[in-house]
């Protein structure tokens, strides 16, 4: 009853708001109304071989399995929550879309025996600017329900780069090719691995992770992000 009555007091000096459609949220609604979420625009990658995503990746970087949890469109739902948890310092919005997406993951095959978490790495420049990185939440959603751990010290973005929003296709391969280290490889070493990015659009940013973490350690590389967007 006294956490109730904290709730109701904080609500509203700081009114809680769905991150997608900006709607009051009820008491046991966390982030994301639940309207939101029964409209989320899923792709159900995870149950389809030779997807779209995975067909990216054709000829370009050897995968086992590669899936989305939304399509992403532009004015569209999942822009505002990507918005929200990239650009409104609410990591907690990756962190409840990657327990959900686990959830699905769980019944797939396709990503079953993943022996480590990998988010893709933000250089210490816009970490430090945007104080955490997105993926990494999404990552730590995973982890919760699928109970596999999530590394941070292996892949490391070395290069700053420009943003990738308004880049062609070729001008991200460009951008991106050697902006990635490994340090500490034998962790890795014959290795499941899933990567795990927020958004895959050309595919530019997680081909330069997945060949980086497949050098020179025989690791075996599976792809989820918290969106797909279709170009």
């Amino acid at each position: 009853m006294v956490k109730d009555f904290l709730l109701d007091v904080a609500s509203l000096v700081y009114p809680r708001v769905c991150s997608g459609c900006q709607q009051s949220l009820f008491k046991h609604e966390e982030f994301i109304c639940n309207k939101c979420y029964l409209t989320l625009p899923k792709t159900n990658y995870h149950l389809q071989q030779e997807n779209p995503i995975e067909k990216i990746f054709f000829g370009r970087a050897n995968i086992k399995a590669a899936s989305s949890f939304l399509f992403f469109q532009k004015k569209g739902s999942v822009q505002k929550l990507l918005h929200a948890l990239k650009y409104k310092n609410k990591p907690e919005v990756a962190q409840l879309l990657g327990k959900w997406y686990g959830q699905d993951l769980k019944k797939s095959d396709a990503f079953s025996n993943i022996d480590f978490i990998i988010p893709v790495p933000l250089h210490k420049k816009r970490m430090q600017k945007r104080g955490y990185n997105q993926s990494e939440h999404f990552a730590k959603g995973l982890s919760e329900v699928l109970h596999i751990p999530v590394i941070t010290n292996v892949l490391i973005k070395s290069k700053f780069t420009e943003t990738q929003t308004h880049k062609t296709r070729e001008e991200r391969a460009e951008n991106i090719s050697t902006s990635f280290n490994l340090q500490t490889p034998e962790i890795i070493q014959n290795k499941n691995i899933l990567l795990v990015d927020d958004v895959i659009t050309t595919g530019a940013t997680t081909e330069a992770c997945i060949l980086k973490l497949q050098e020179n350690t025989n690791a075996n590389i599976s792809l989820a992000s918290i969106a797909y967007a279709i170009l």
